[in-house]
């Protein structure tokens, strides 16, 4: 095995080519990034999980050890995707308000739902606790109110979640409060929820890896599926082997491509980015962020960003809605940031990095089966880190017979793009410069 210069990718003795992870300050402070062996020859398994992201890592984990066999095909390397390329944000609930589940599902439904979403920080809380995963696991998220009906809405989502949900670890703040613990520009109020957790979102995909294979996972990278056969078995080929199992998931995301049509047009592929800065002194973190916690804001296109370990704001904002990243990611992003934090103007950006996510009409995921024996999760729309670890659980308990959760989730109604695959960038694309042009105006 060896490196392909002029590329960049890795090659190996099966001629198998593949995507290695892109240059972000993830990468370069993750150590911890086993390699595992492209896929050869015919494999038979209990399960076959298509992914290597937080929801295929988090089922295998789940399916070892409810007993089953599995194994794991990543196209690229494991935590190539959103899973290592993401803020890095672990919040509660779920990524559509309450307020508009108690519309869709009802209001037991819809407490049902945000208990789902705390259980989800839970676990992803529990995987790190119980197996030693050193990712950087921080408290808080500061959200801030972009206008100033965003900072009336806020105060009452807090006084919902208070007396209709019992949530008390999450408090209003006012301008000058929010003052007190960030230097951002244009904040109007906001809230600060304590039960909000943060991490390095890379070092997390690589100790769920580390954990999968000390459990007992067979995972391949550099194993991109290349179609299936559904019947009594499930028959997955890639361009260096097969595999033959009981039952397959889908932990895809914004990754699906064409592998399966059928819920293809249930999500769209959209893309974000990230910079990072040089490190900073202490003092000047404490002054952008008080007390380490993340932070984002109320625009429909948000900003998000938080701390590293080594005192450097990891800082995401703008999105793109084609296959192609800009030019240069860095002064794509750098102005989302100097308009939060103009007294950045000087400060060195050392990364900038895109990465791509899968989204839904209404921003809640998308879960199912197709037949008998392939179930799927995907369409996180930026809440994927505790999200998409609960799916890979509720995947594992659904294949060994407990639907209960995993129901409660396929139940909330999901709506394919209109005209599917072929149409629906278009329609996205209007609906987004609609709603990037009001976050403009103030509106």
């Amino acid at each position: 095995m060896g490196w392909h210069k002029a590329t960049g990718k890795r090659h190996n003795t099966l001629m198998t080519t593949y995507e290695q992870h892109p240059d972000s300050w993830y990468a370069a402070s993750t150590a911890d990034l086993s390699d595992f062996p492209p896929l050869s020859g015919e494999v038979s398994t209990d399960v076959c999980v298509i992914g290597g992201g937080y929801t295929g890592l988090s089922s295998a984990i789940h399916l070892r050890k409810l007993g089953y066999q599995v194994t794991l095909l990543e196209a690229n390397r494991v935590g190539w995707g959103a899973s290592g390329r993401n803020g890095g944000h672990v919040g509660t609930g779920q990524r559509a308000g309450q307020d508009d589940l108690e519309k869709w599902v009802g209001e037991s439904a819809a407490k049902d739902l945000w208990q789902l979403g705390l259980d989800a920080v839970s676990l992803v809380g529990e995987l790190i606790d119980t197996h030693g995963i050193d990712c950087e696991w921080g408290h808080g998220c500061l959200h801030v109110a972009s206008r100033a009906g965003h900072a009336a809405e806020l105060e009452e989502e807090v006084a919902h979640l208070r007396d209709h949900y019992g949530y008390d670890q999450i408090a209003y703040l006012n301008k000058e409060q929010v003052a007190e613990r960030t230097s951002a520009r244009g904040c109007h109020g906001g809230t600060l929820d304590w039960g909000s957790r943060h991490l390095h979102p890379l070092k997390y995909a690589a100790g769920l890896a580390r954990v999968a294979a000390e459990l007992g996972v067979k995972i391949h990278e550099g194993s991109r599926v290349l179609g299936y056969e559904e019947g009594p078995l499930v028959s997955i080929r890639t361009d260096s082997g097969s595999v033959k199992a009981q039952k397959m998931v889908l932990g895809c995301n914004g990754y699906l491509g064409t592998l399966e049509p059928r819920i293809a047009g249930n999500i769209m592929p959209i893309n974000n980015f990230v910079i990072a800065t040089e490190p900073l002194p202490d003092a000047v973190c404490e002054r952008l962020i008080k007390d380490n916690t993340s932070m984002s804001d109320t625009l429909f296109v948000i900003n998000y960003w938080k701390r590293s370990a080594d005192n450097r704001i990891i800082f995401g904002g703008g999105e793109t809605y084609t296959k192609q990243f800009p030019a240069d990611i860095k002064n794509f992003v750098r102005p989302y940031m100097l308009k939060i934090y103009p007294e950045l103007a000087d400060t060195r950006i050392d990364y900038g990095w895109g990465g791509t996510l899968g989204i839904t009409m209404n921003r809640m995921p998308d879960f199912g089966r197709l037949g008998h024996n392939v179930f799927y999760a995907h369409g996180f729309s930026g809440h994927g880190v505790p999200t998409a670890t609960l799916a890979g659980k509720l995947l594992a308990n659904a294949i060994h017979g407990d639907t209960t959760d995993f129901d409660r989730m396929a139940a909330v109604p999901t709506h394919r793009f209109p005209g599917g695959t072929l149409l629906r960038w278009p329609g996205l694309v209007a609906g987004m410069l609609f709603y990037s042009l009001r976050d403009k105006l103030g509106v």
